[in-house]
C-alpha cells in the first residue's frame, strides 16, 4: 500500500469530516447502537454465569493503540503472557492464558473462528492495526462457554468489530516511535443514511525494524463495514484483511549470545565464496489473508431471536528461505558432475508455500423470557489447504524445471458443532447453568512430516454451574467443565498423538461496589493426554508438543479495580498457581528415568499485574503499567538449562485530547514508554534434548540446549489522531 493511498483517503476523511460538523453528536464517533452486541451473545458471557471472564473495550485499549498487536494490548490481563519474535510488540506475537499457549485460546471475531484449523494458532501479524476496528473483546479463562472452532482448551478470546455509529465522522491517525516504527491509519463512517444503513471503513500501514537485528514487518490492513438495522433486523457484510512482510525472527539465540549480543538474529546467515559470513536480505515470510463476513440477527418475536452468519477466508503466502551446501536429494535433484567431479549438493533460495481456504457458517436462536434464558447454536466450518514447496534460484538447479515443487501436500478439515445452553434463575438469589456441547472433526493430511492422517473425532463437552446472588454486591459460582480437542497438524509430526481431555473446575467470587470491583476465583484443571510443549521448534519455527499422561494446573486469581477518588484507580491482579505433570517418565542417556511430578512447560507460578491511572482532567489521563512474570520452564523435565528466568516491565502511558471547534472536532496526542527501567529480560524461548552417541564409542548421552527470544528495553511510541 503507497503513501498516495493513504493522501487519497484523507481527502476522502475529511469530506465526510465536513458532514459530520453539521450533525451534534455527543462523542467523537457518534452514539454507539447497542444492537451490535447480539452478535457475540450466544458465546459472551456475564456474571450470571459460572464463568471466569475479563472485559476489556475501545476506549481501554484507545491510550495504548499505537501500532502494537492485540496480545500485546491484552498484557495486563489477568494469567495473561505475552511475548514478540522481533522484541517490540510489532510482527509475530503471541499470548499464553494460565500457561495454555495460543493453540488452546480458542479466537473468534463475530462469533467466526479465527484459529487457523488446521495449526490451532492465531496469527495476529496476518491482520495488523485491528485494534482499531475492534469495539470489545472478552477473555474467559478456563473452558469457558460452548464456542466455535478449534482451540478452546485453556482460554477462549471473543472479539466484537466496530459497532454502529449514529453520526458521520472521520479519523487520521499517526504514529513514530524506536527502531523506525511508523504507523498510519484513517478511519471513517458515513453515520446512520436514512435512519438504517451505515458504511465505514479503515485503511492502516504499519513498518517497524524489530529491536532484533533486520526483524523488520511490512504490513498493510484494511476493513470495511456495511450495516442495516430497523426494529427487528440488524445485518452486516464486513470485509478485513492484511498484507505482512516480516523478516524471521523465530530462531532465537543461545545463552552465550544473549550475554554477548542481544540483538543477533541468525536468520539468512550463510558463509559466502570467501569465506565471509553474509545475511541473505529476503528471508521473510509474505503472506496474505483476507476475511469475508455476512451477519444476520433477527428479532422474530418478543422472546425469540436469531443470528445466522455466513464466512470465507482466504490465505495465501511462503516463506523464503536461503540454504547453503543442501542435498539434492531433499528437491528431487540428480547428482551432476562439474569438472570431473560429482556434485550432489548446493545453495538455493527456497519458498515453502501456504495456500487455502476456509469458510461455512455459524448460527444460534436465543430464548429469553421471564426466568429462562436458552441458547441453541453451532458451526459447520472446512478448511482446505496446499502445503507446496518451490525452489527459486539454486546454484546448480541439476535437471529441474521452473516452478517444480518439492513436496506437494494437500490437507483437509471439518469441523461441526452443536451446542444448547441455558440460564434458569430458581429465585432472586439462584440460577442453574447447563451447557452441553457435540462436536465432530474430521481431519485428512499427506505430508511428508505427518504421514498419511484420515482421522476423525468426536467429542461430548458438557459443562453445569451454580450461581448465587448473596446481595446486590456479592455474586458466587461455581461450575464443572468439560473439553476435548484434537491434535493439531505439528503433532502429527512426533507420531501419532491422541485427542486430550479437561476437566475444568471454578469457584469464584464476584464483588461490585461504585469505588471497588473485585473478582476472586479458585481453579482446578485437570488433563488426561494433555499435548504439553516440549520446548522444541520445528523447520519453521513452530512450538512441537507431545502427550503426557494425568497433569493439572491448580491456581488463584484475583483481580480488581479501585477508585480512589475522583481522579485516581488502581487495578490490580495476581495469579498464583502449581503446573504439574504427574509421575514424569523421561529417557536420559538412552535409559528410562522415573522424574515424579515436573513443572508443565511456560506456566508461571506467579503472574502479577497493575495498572495505576491518574486522570485530573477529563480530557487527560497518565497510566503507569506493571507486569511481573515468575519463573518457567521452557520444558518437562526441570532442567536448569529450560529456565526462562522471572522478569518485570514498567510501561508509561499518557493521553491528552485537545477539543477543537469546527471543522477539526479534537486532536487526541497518545505516548508510551515501554520498559521504563529499561530491564533485560527475554518474554519466550526454547529447549531441546538429543542423543549424542558419537562422541563417546557404544555410550549415549543426552545433550541440552535452549534458545532465548530478547525484548527491547526502553523504547517509546508517539501518536497523534485528528478527528473530523
Amino acid at each position: 500500500m503507497k503513501l498516495s493511498i493513504f493522501t487519497i483517503a484523507a481527502l476522502l476523511a475529511m469530506n465526510m469530516g465536513l458532514q459530520a460538523q453539521q450533525q451534534p453528536t455527543d462523542s467523537l464517533q457518534g452514539k454507539k447502537v447497542d444492537l451490535d452486541e447480539v452478535f457475540v451473545s450466544a458465546i459472551r458471557v456475564t456474571k450470571a454465569s459460572p464463568v471466569t471472564f475479563s472485559n476489556l473495550t475501545k476506549e481501554e485499549i484507545a491510550p495504548r493503540n499505537l501500532g502494537q498487536d492485540i496480545p500485546i494490548l491484552m498484557n495486563f490481563l489477568p494469567s495473561v503472557v505475552t511475548t514478540s519474535d522481533a522484541g517490540a510488540g510489532i510482527g509475530y506475537t503471541g499470548i499464553r492464558v494460565r500457561g495454555s499457549d495460543a493453540t488452546r485460546v480458542n479466537v473468534t471475531i463475530n462469533g467466526i473462528p479465527f484459529n487457523d484449523a488446521e495449526s490451532q494458532g492465531t496469527f495476529w501479524v496476518n491482520m495488523p492495526d485491528f485494534a482499531s476496528s475492534t469495539e470489545s473483546l472478552q477473555l474467559q479463562r478456563g473452558v469457558g462457554t460452548s464456542t466455535n472452532g478449534a482451540g478452546a482448551f485453556g482460554a477462549s478470546l471473543n472479539l466484537l468489530t466496530d459497532g454502529f455509529s449514529e453520526d458521520a465522522f472521520a479519523q487520521i491517525g499517526s504514529s513514530i516511535g524506536s527502531f523506525n516504527t511508523m504507523r498510519n491509519n484513517i478511519k471513517f463512517s458515513t453515520g446512520m443514511l436514512n435512519d438504517h444503513v451505515e458504511i465505514s471503513g479503515r485503511l492502516s500501514q504499519i513498518n517497524s525494524d524489530g529491536y532484533v537485528d533486520r526483524a523488520r514487518a511490512d504490513m498493510d490492513s484494511y476493513f470495511l463495514q456495511g450495516a442495516y438495522k430497523d426494529d427487528n433486523t440488524v445485518i452486516k457484510a464486513l470485509l478485513f484483511g492484511g498484507h505482512e512482510i516480516t523478516y524471521q525472527a523465530w530462531y532465537g539465540i543461545n545463552a552465550e549470545t544473549l550475554e554477548s549480543d542481544r540483538t543477533f538474529n541468525p536468520s539468512g546467515i550463510y558463509t559466502d565464496e570467501n569465506g565471509e559470513t553474509q545475511f541473505y536480505d529476503n528471508e521473510v515470510d509474505n503472506y496474505k489473508q483476507d476475511h469475508a463476513q455476512l451477519l444476520w440477527n433477527e428479532q422474530i418475536s418478543e422472546y425469540w431471536s436469531t443470528n445466522i452468519a455466513l464466512h470465507y477466508t482466504r490465505g495465501r503466502g511462503y516463506f523464503e528461505q536461503f540454504k547453503e551446501d543442501d542435498d539434492f536429494a531433499t528437491y528431487g535433484f540428480q547428482p551432476l558432475a562439474v569438472n570431473g567431479a560429482e556434485v550432489n549438493t548446493t545453495d538455493l533460495i527456497r519458498r515453502r508455500w501456504l495456500d487455502n481456504d476456509f469458510y461455512g457458517t455459524v448460527f444460534s436462536a436465543n430464548y429469553k423470557k421471564d426466568k429462562l434464558d436458552l441458547i441453541m447454536g453451532g458451526g459447520w466450518n472446512r478448511y482446505e489447504g496446499d502445503h507446496f514447496g518451490e525452489v527459486i534460484w539454486a546454484r546448480f538447479a541439476s535437471d529441474s524445471e521452473i516452478r517444480d515443487r518439492y513436496y506437494d501436500d494437500t490437507s483437509t478439515k471439518t469441523d461441526f458443532n452443536f451446542y444448547t445452553k441455558a440460564n434458569y434463575s430458581l429465585d432472586e438469589q439462584w440460577s442453574l447453568y447447563g451447557d452441553l456441547q457435540y462436536r465432530t472433526v474430521g481431519y485428512t493430511a499427506n505430508g511428508e512430516e505427518t504421514g498419511l492422517v484420515d482421522d476423525t473425532f468426536n467429542f461430548f463437552n458438557p459443562k453445569a454451574g451454580l450461581t448465587f446472588d448473596l446481595n446486590r454486591n456479592n455474586n458466587f459460582y461455581f461450575s464443572y467443565a468439560v473439553a476435548n480437542r484434537e491434535p493439531n497438524r505439528n503433532d502429527y509430526e512426533s507420531g501419532n498423538p491422541k485427542p486430550e481431555r479437561l476437566e475444568d473446575y471454578e469457584l469464584g467470587w464476584r464483588y461490585v461496589s461504585p469505588s471497588v470491583q473485585v473478582n476472586t476465583n479458585i481453579y482446578y484443571m485437570q488433563y488426561q493426554d494433555q499435548l504439553v510443549l516440549t520446548g522444541q521448534l520445528n523447520d519453521v519455527g513452530a512450538p512441537l508438543r507431545e502427550n503426557i499422561g494425568d497433569s493439572y494446573r491448580l491456581g488463584l486469581e484475583i483481580d480488581a479495580n479501585i477508585s480512589l477518588g475522583e481522579k485516581f484507580a488502581l487495578r490490580p491482579n495476581v495469579t498464583l498457581s502449581s503446573n504439574q505433570n504427574r509421575n514424569f517418565v523421561f529417557e536420559r542417556d538412552g535409559e528410562l528415568e522415573e522424574l515424579g511430578n515436573t513443572n508443565i512447560a511456560f506456566s508461571p507460578n506467579v503472574i502479577f499485574g497493575n495498572i495505576f491511572v491518574y486522570s485530573p482532567t477529563t480530557n487527560f489521563q497518565v497510566s503507569l503499567l506493571s507486569k511481573y512474570v515468575g519463573k518457567q520452564y521452557m520444558g518437562n523435565i526441570d532442567s536448569d538449562t529450560s529456565v526462562l528466568d522471572a522478569y518485570s516491565q514498567t510501561d508509561f502511558n499518557v493521553q491528552y485530547e485537545l477539543k477543537c471547534d469546527g471543522f477539526l472536532k479534537s486532536i487526541v496526542f497518545s505516548g508510551l514508554v515501554n520498559n521504563i527501567f529499561d530491564a533485560k529480560f527475554e518474554s519466550n524461548g526454547y529447549f531441546f534434548t538429543f542423543d549424542d552417541d558419537f562422541t563417546t564409542p557404544n555410550t549415549i548421552t543426552t545433550v541440552e540446549g535452549a534458545g532465548f527470544y530478547p525484548q527491547a528495553g526502553t523504547n517509546f511510541l508517539l501518536g497523534a489522531t485528528l478527528n473530523f
